[in-house]
């Protein structure tokens, strides 16, 4: 019988999934976690295919072998990559894996343009082509390539002119106008949506975090796997870059906001 206390297991391919971390503690405070950032590897997304796979599996199996009851893949590169082979392998498992928020962006504007930023593999993948086949008739769906400003969140560039002019670029090369709202499909977004704001100032801007961190609770709610405990629970930060500071100041920077 697995252990209700045993904490959940959280990755991504650097710090980005921290935004998806800080959903889930507010969601579900009594839970808790390990989180893995695979810094010294990032960006996943500029990655051949198998390579993403072989660092996810990794690090998924590496948070098994730890004792985690679920495991949140906070990454939408490696969901697309591997998450459907993690669920094979461990069918008992709640296994949640991360999609851009096309569905809330496209019932706030049904008919409208909606860019969905994510990296160059994220959009090639066939999970996200399904994706898009499935709201394409309710949105002018537009993939907007993104990778660059994974780099920026990695190296802690958050707020700059040169990080708002990349981002002017990104849109302006996939874009005529400005869209009625931009999907951040990538877990590294979040840290820059200040700025994607500040660029992007017509248009609303949506993320997946709420969403997945929905659906863990309700997978656990299902399996009976809640932690009965009362008090709020630990984190354990961890990054193959041993730089596990910077990962506790993008914690602390967004639980601020």
């Amino acid at each position: 019988m697995t252990d209700k206390t045993a904490p959940i297991g959280v990755f991504d391919s650097g710090v980005g999934g921290i935004s998806v971390l800080r959903e889930l503690v507010r969601q579900m405070p009594g839970e808790n976690y390990i989180f893995y950032g695979d810094s010294a590897n990032a960006p996943y997304g500029t990655r051949p295919l198998e390579e993403i796979r072989e660092l996810s599996m990794v690090v998924a199996e590496y948070l098994i072998s730890r004792g985690v009851k679920a495991l949140v893949v906070a990454c939408n590169t490696a969901t697309s990559a591997c998450v459907r082979i993690l669920r094979n392998k461990y069918p008992d498992m709640p296994i949640v894996g991360l999609e851009p928020a096309v569905k809330p962006a496209t019932l706030s504007h049904p008919g409208g343009n909606i860019a969905i930023l994510a990296t160059e593999m994220t959009l090639k993948q066939p999970k996200f082509n399904a994706l898009m086949d499935r709201y394409k008739d309710q949105a002018h769906l537009i993939p907007v390539p993104a990778s660059e400003l994974v780099e920026f969140v990695e190296r802690g560039e958050l707020d700059s002119p040169r990080l708002e002019a990349t981002i002017q670029m990104i849109l302006n090369r996939s874009l005529d106008t400005a869209p009625d709202a931009i999907v951040l499909g990538c877990t590294h977004f979040p840290f820059v949506r200040k700025a994607i704001e500040k660029v992007a100032h017509q248009s609303d801007v949506f993320d997946g975090s709420e969403g997945a961190a929905h659906y863990c609770k309700t997978l656990l709610e299902e399996k009976d796997l809640c932690n009965p405990a009362e008090a709020d629970g630990d984190v354990e930060i961890m990054n193959s870059s041993g730089d596990v500071d910077k990962i506790m100041l993008c914690f602390e920077l967004l639980d601020s906001e």
